[in-house]
């Protein structure tokens, strides 16, 4: 079963009660990889692994080419599942990460998730704890990473509240 997005808050997202075992959500934002961006992650999580940063070197590999750091294709996909999977949520973990194909600079990644598994929280009853394997693929469809997350998602009249403020003054 594929599922539309929930407008479960005042800006949408997910309540617990809003997830359904089976359910394939097809996130609807992609984004294209930059060489900025695997250069900043790469100096920012001091890897010194030359295939990320070293186009001479990497040319050298069977890739031919720079590989996009792998944390950062992580922080990708998890970032293009939040608001339909954990806007309104605690993540509690990762499990089962891989990287089948390599991603290279242009490269854009797209996603979608399946709803694994769902059960109310025994310590938090305004919560549950859902379970979801989310898979991210290029703009061909090859897929570049799977994993599986675990989340704490708060229960519809639990969510705290979204501030909004409103402008004050002259104008």
């Amino acid at each position: 079963m594929i599922d539309a997005p929930t407008e479960s808050g005042p800006s949408g997202g997910r309540g617990f009660e809003d997830f359904h075992v089976g359910t394939i959500i097809r996130h609807p934002i992609g984004r294209t990889v930059t060489a900025t961006d695997n250069a900043w992650t790469t100096l920012t999580a001091v890897n010194t692994n030359p295939i990320h940063f070293d186009a001479h070197y990497a040319a050298q590999t069977e890739f031919g080419r720079p590989l996009v750091n792998s944390p950062f294709i992580l922080a990708l996909v998890t970032g293009l599942s939040v608001a339909d999977i954990s806007r309104y949520a605690v993540n509690l973990g990762w499990d089962e990460v891989r990287m089948p194909a390599p991603v290279f600079e242009g490269d854009t990644i797209y996603a979608t998730s399946e709803v694994l598994s769902a059960r109310e929280s025994k310590s938090r009853p305004h919560m549950g704890i859902v379970e979801v394997k989310t898979t991210g693929f290029k703009q061909d469809g090859t897929i570049v990473m799977t994993f599986r997350r675990s989340i704490l998602v708060y229960k519809r009249g639990h969510v705290p509240k979204v501030p909004l403020p409103e402008p004050r003054g002259s104008s």
